[in-house]
């Protein structure tokens, strides 16, 4: 990496009312420690600690109301248990020197019965996720056609957001981060593959966006929009998902998040699966005047010469944070990485979460 991109990497950033001391973020990353009653608890306060080097933490996706589960032991932010476990992880966390925002979510049509109490997952349209089933109780199962929500249910959905942020206040969280990305509620509305609906909530791209903007301003009420974030992934079909016209939803939804005036704009830029392909970061980039987050396959060079060339303001690293806790201290010098285990990704215990070592010499 040259001087220059490590210089850019590492020096400070403000995100609205979050100040960030370099541009190394990590990434939110679903690993299904949760305690039962989806209860953080205080394995996860030391995983969070542990990594408090980086310039934002983005905590993992966490359910803003009870009863849409889609990872079996994923945490929640909707009761005092909950609030309770959390602040262990923040209190660590600022203990530790580090920043930290939540990533509040609705599963939307990847929840599925087995995980809640037999309910059936809502979603924009009675479409079902093919081609993946999802770990429950009684083993791997398919996911199943999802109930249309109605118009009439949405200002349930937006309370249950807005409610999650006051939750996230009180756990002392830094900031909210809205989760749209990744074929869950929010993002399902906002892409046509998955949005069929007719009426204010489907058809046109600002009626596919218009609950992700209301629940953007009921979230702003609770904390100021300076610090509350956004994420999306116009490219990615993970969880079935598509979109006809990606570079076009990116260009006219980064042109009009200006409204908000949000801390910042967290952008998947591309495709776990490669079925759909394109750039949609330099539209974003073109048309956002807010600080732009990249994510998805950076390598740290490839990192510091976005940050330096002015492409990105930051970029997220997710399974190279999640195996080195000490991550922006490596790239910085140059340092070998450890290497993850997916084996462990979402099994239960310290290994493969809190036992990855930090860089010791020879």
């Amino acid at each position: 990496m040259s001087h220059e991109a490590r210089d850019a990497l590492f020096s400070p950033l403000q995100l609205g009312a979050l100040s960030a001391p370099n541009r190394v973020f990590m990434a939110p990353l679903t690993r299904c420690r949760a305690s039962a009653g989806h209860v953080p608890n205080p394995l996860m306060a030391e995983y969070y600690a542990q990594r408090a080097g980086a310039g934002l933490i983005v905590a993992e996706a966490t359910m803003a109301m009870e009863g849409n589960s889609s990872f079996w032991m994923e945490p929640g932010i909707y009761s005092s248990a909950q609030i309770a476990g959390w602040k262990l992880t923040t209190d660590a966390v600022h203990a530790a020197g580090g920043r930290i925002v939540l990533q509040i979510w609705h599963g939307g049509r990847a929840c599925h019965p087995l995980l809640n109490d037999g309910a059936q997952p809502v979603a924009p349209s009675p479409i079902a996720i093919t081609g993946d089933e999802v770990n429950t109780p009684q083993g791997e199962k398919p996911y199943v056609i999802p109930r249309e929500l109605g118009d009439e249910e949405i200002p349930k959905i937006i309370a249950g957001f807005k409610a999650a942020a006051a939750n996230a206040k009180a756990a002392g969280f830094d900031g909210v981060e809205v989760h749209a990305a990744n074929g869950y509620l929010l993002d399902e509305f906002l892409r046509n593959g998955s949005n069929r609906r007719t009426g204010p909530y489907g058809g046109n791209v600002e009626n596919r966006a218009r609950l992700i903007f209301e629940v953007i301003e009921a979230v702003s009420s609770v904390w100021g929009s300076n610090r509350v974030g956004l994420r999306i992934s116009p490219l990615n079909s993970y969880n079935s998902m598509i979109d006809s016209d990606p570079i076009g939803l990116s260009t006219w939804l980064a042109s009009h998040l200006n409204d908000f005036q949000l801390a910042y704009l967290h952008v998947m830029r591309g495709d776990f699966f490669q079925q759909q392909r394109g750039d949609v970061l330099t539209p974003i980039r073109e048309n956002y005047r807010g600080i732009l987050i990249a994510n998805m396959g950076y390598t740290s060079d490839e990192a510091g010469a976005a940050v330096a060339g002015g492409r990105v303001d930051a970029v997220a690293f997710g399974t190279s944070f999640l195996a080195n806790p000490d991550l922006p201290q490596r790239i910085r010098s140059a340092l070998p990485l450890n290497t993850p285990n997916p084996a462990t990704f979402y099994t239960p215990g310290s290994e493969g979460y809190t036992d990855y070592p930090t860089y010791r010499p020879a």
